[in-house]
């Protein structure tokens, strides 16, 4: 079992990001996080995988040390999610640059709902809360914890700043509703839990992608917005949002829904490249079994 698993971990380090300057609470969360490095056999293992698809021409070293810098900077995500209760518009002003957000004022203009897309890339989380606190009626979609109390945890930590969270059990009606009456629902895109998914091609290999959000816009008409919140050096950010992405309006559901989510892939691939010691993917994204599919 992970230390990530376990509720005292979380409450643990949330009482030390709010006593603790935060600059200290890095280099502690990254030294931790290389003691779990050397142990993390099959985590090491995976996310190796992963890196060896999206890079195939780098060597072994190269991929190490990006692989190095994907767990220390995921030690910095923890840290920043803990440290959410000290968040204020003076630390957004100061440590967080908005880029492209005529992007997300002109999809609001229209009122028809706006889906924010991301993928587990930056610090998701962090973007969500910031979007809250300017004042944006935002909810988000949250995959619930095996422990309920960790589920607890990281809802009240969202939902203090303002950002609403959405039950996975109900998320199908509340999403449709919500977007309906012209809020922003947020969604995580690049990663299929419920294996009903579609294969998309993704970095020249068949990978399993969630259609919830293509189905969302194609129902209410609703733009996708794809935004990330990048961490940058010396622990500044910048929250970048992306072109609108309008449901297409000739073609089959199915034809909409593929010429949506290859349109927001080549999104992904573009940010994952340029940032592959920011995309968490800690399981195996791409294996065997997706080549006995079809495609879409």
């Amino acid at each position: 079992m992970s230390i990530f698993d376990h509720f005292i971990f979380y409450r643990i380090g949330k009482f030390l990001a709010e006593h603790l300057p935060i600059n200290l609470s890095y280099f502690i969360a990254t030294l931790i996080s290389d003691i779990h490095y050397i142990f993390a056999y099959r985590d090491r293992y995976e996310v190796t995988q992963n890196l060896k698809v999206i890079f195939p021409n780098k060597n072994k070293k190269e991929i190490s040390k990006i692989r190095l810098n994907l767990f220390r900077n995921f030690a910095k995500y923890l840290v920043d999610f803990f440290h959410f209760s000290k968040l204020d518009m003076h630390y957004i002003k100061r440590k967080i640059k908005i880029e492209n957000i005529d992007h997300l004022n002109e999809a609001v203009s229209k009122k028809k709902g706006i889906i924010g897309l991301t993928a587990h890339l930056g610090n998701w989380e962090l973007g969500g809360i910031v979007m809250a606190m300017l004042g944006y009626d935002i909810w988000a979609v949250a995959l619930p914890h095996q422990d309920r109390r960790v589920d607890s945890f990281f809802n009240i930590q969202r939902e203090k700043k303002g950002l609403k969270v959405i039950p996975i059990s109900n998320a199908k009606d509340t999403c449709l509703s919500l977007l309906k009456n012209s809020k922003i629902v947020a969604l995580l895109g690049d990663r299929d839990f419920t294996e009903s998914g579609i294969l998309i091609e993704f970095f020249k290999k068949p990978s399993l992608f969630p259609i919830g959000p293509a189905v969302f816009s194609i129902r209410t008409d609703s733009p996708i917005i794809a935004a990330f919140m990048i961490r940058e050096k010396k622990d500044f950010f910048i929250l970048r949002f992306e072109k609108p992405i309008y449901p297409p309006k000739e073609g089959t559901l199915k034809e909409k829904i593929k010429k949506i989510i290859t349109q927001y892939k080549v999104i992904f691939e573009d940010y994952i490249q340029k940032y592959p010691e920011q995309w968490y993917m800690f399981r195996r994204f791409w294996n065997e079994s997706m080549c006995n599919n079809t495609y879409l």
